[in-house]
């Protein structure tokens, strides 16, 4: 099997896996990083997002060989402590119930506000629309995000 030279959360990894393997199996069970979720691995959910090279990826559709050269940054790479703006404001708002979309939530929406640092709640319906929740927190992630944005101007 290969062995991939991956940047992950900012720092180099090397991790051999068969290059199809999805990335978030290589994060998952080769890398125990374990805050990107297996939702539905069709990409349909958006459980598995993160971002590669900035912008928001289902890692479950990604394969090991197409993340070699570009930077990865899960959950567990966006702070140390939890600080970043988004997850900041997702406390404030009290988004979580079940909590298991979250990590792709967070990730798309710290995307968002990369590409889009005042979004209209048209833009960030759109983006969102890609992360299926279950608890149905739409207003509260809806509400995060706009503060997130504030604190990021």
């Amino acid at each position: 099997m290969p062995v991939y030279n991956l940047s992950l959360n900012g720092k180099t990894t090397f991790v051999t896996a068969a290059e199809d393997m999805p990335l978030l199996w290589v994060l998952r069970d080769l890398l125990h990083l374990r805050g990107t979720k297996y939702g539905c691995g069709l990409g349909i959910c958006g459980s598995c997002t993160l971002l590669v090279d900035g912008e928001a990826t289902q890692s479950c559709l990604m394969p090991i060989r197409l993340a070699e050269g570009k930077q990865i940054t899960t959950i567990e790479g966006l702070s140390t402590d939890g600080d970043h703006p988004v997850q900041e404001a997702w406390k404030a708002a009290h988004v979580p119930q079940c909590g298991y979309c979250q990590s792709g939530q967070i990730m798309q929406a710290t995307a968002l506000l990369a590409a889009n640092p005042n979004p209209t709640a048209e833009e960030i319906a759109a983006s969102m629309s890609k992360i299926l929740c279950r608890c149905g927190t739409y207003p509260r992630i809806k509400k995060a995000i706009a503060l997130a944005a504030k604190k990021t101007q």
